[in-house]
């Protein structure tokens, strides 16, 4: 091939790339040819389950109290990681609570894939797990989207971490990161092993998990409806039964700031995540007291046949064992009598309903981005899922 040949092909693949960029298309996310369908290279899938021609329209949920200078950050830095994927982001806060104002000027940036930044103000402070509740009803109803990637707003969860998580995407299956590395002091990392293990026997289930995940909006139909969404998000994705995988991916280092997480709120996020399995902890609670209860009855019968039988029985003990024996058994069987009742009340009982009941706890919502143009911070108004996608053309 010549030079003038070579330089003609060029010249017609950048004519080629320059149409298709005035379409709104981007060449190489064009649908592939049967020969690579049927290798190992796939693509992400929209809501219908056909291949993206489009970059991937992608919501960031991001819950946070009064970190706004670690979220504006983290916004910076993760637009420039994900900058050469194709893909459009909208970022989603979730104030929970917040005590401090934030600065508009600090979310004011020349982004290359983030489109626009809305916050969604909760009435009152609710947690880490009830805040993405509340996100991910919001996106349901308010901003169409092919994707959700939830990451804390921190710096913990990191934008290396969240384009790893973008590549390995496919469009069918949620993905949650499982930590290669954690920063926690060791003391921290010893009660997680504890709480590891009682997590796996009281459910069956290891944990392996936490909140850093992506996954299709076409799942967010499903968790806006499950009560246990109100108790803890990925816990709550595992009880739903919908497919996922994970991915090794080491744990970052907050931006400013320290955590408000103590002792007592983690003991409290543990129980969270244990509680979406209440029915199954009851189960085998239930198990192991009916077991406890015919190991006591039978000690009670084998102290009282070698009171009677036995020559050699020292006086007074076989009275001091039946009776203990007894208490014990007594509180077995009205452990398992508890648990049955709190089974069948729990299965019989509708409890809060993310989709039904979100409402009461959302203050506002409010755009302080939209592609290059910064928007003046005013009072938040009534939330309106409707009035929003109308005043909100940034988000499609």
């Amino acid at each position: 091939m010549s030079n003038f040949d070579r330089k003609d092909d060029d010249t017609r693949g950048t004519e080629r790339i320059i149409s298709d960029r005035e379409q709104g298309v981007r060449t190489r996310m064009k649908p592939w040819h049967a020969e690579h369908a049927a290798g190992r290279i796939t693509r992400p899938l929209g809501h219908n389950d056909t291949p993206l021609v489009s970059p991937l329209r992608v919501v960031v949920l991001m819950p946070l109290r009064d970190d706004w200078a670690s979220a504006a950050e983290l916004i910076r830095l993760l637009d420039q990681a994900i900058s050469s994927y194709p893909c459009t982001v909208d970022v989603l806060l979730v104030d929970d609570g917040s005590v401090q104002n934030f600065r508009s000027a600090d979310f004011q940036f020349r982004f290359a894939v983030v489109r626009s930044i809305r916050i969604l103000r909760l009435r009152r402070n609710l947690g880490h797990q009830r805040a993405i509740a509340m996100g991910l009803v919001h996106i349901d109803k308010a901003i169409p989207c092919d994707a959700v990637l939830v990451m804390d707003g921190d710096g913990e969860d990191t934008p290396d971490g969240a384009l790893q998580l973008l590549r390995a995407f496919s469009g069918t299956t949620a993905i949650f990161a499982e930590r290669s590395r954690r920063t926690e002091p060791f003391v921290f990392r010893l009660f997680y092993k504890l709480y590891k293990l009682l997590h796996r026997m009281l459910t069956g289930i290891s944990v392996r998990v936490g909140n850093f995940s992506i996954l299709p909006s076409r799942y967010l139909g499903t968790l806006v409806v499950m009560s246990e969404l109100w108790n803890h998000y990925a816990a709550a994705l595992l009880r739903s039964g919908l497919p996922f995988t994970t991915t090794r991916i080491p744990r970052g280092y907050r931006i400013t700031g320290t955590s408000r997480m103590n002792f007592v709120s983690l003991t409290a996020h543990g129980m969270s995540a244990i509680s979406v399995f209440g029915d199954v902890v009851g189960v085998r609670l239930l198990i192991a007291s009916m077991a406890g209860s015919l190991m006591a009855a039978l000690g009670i019968f084998s102290v009282t046949a070698i009171r009677i039988f036995a020559d050699r029985a020292i006086p007074g003990w076989a009275t001091y064992s039946i009776g203990t024996l007894a208490i014990i058994l007594v509180q077995l069987i009205t452990m398992a009598t508890s648990f049955t009742f709190t089974i069948l009340f729990n299965r019989m009982n509708l409890s809060f309903v993310p989709l039904r009941d979100y409402e009461l706890f959302v203050a506002g919502a409010q755009d302080i981005y939209r592609g290059s143009v910064p928007i003046p911070v005013k009072n938040l108004k009534a939330y309106s899922p409707e009035k929003a996608s109308m005043k909100n053309p940034g988000i499609s």
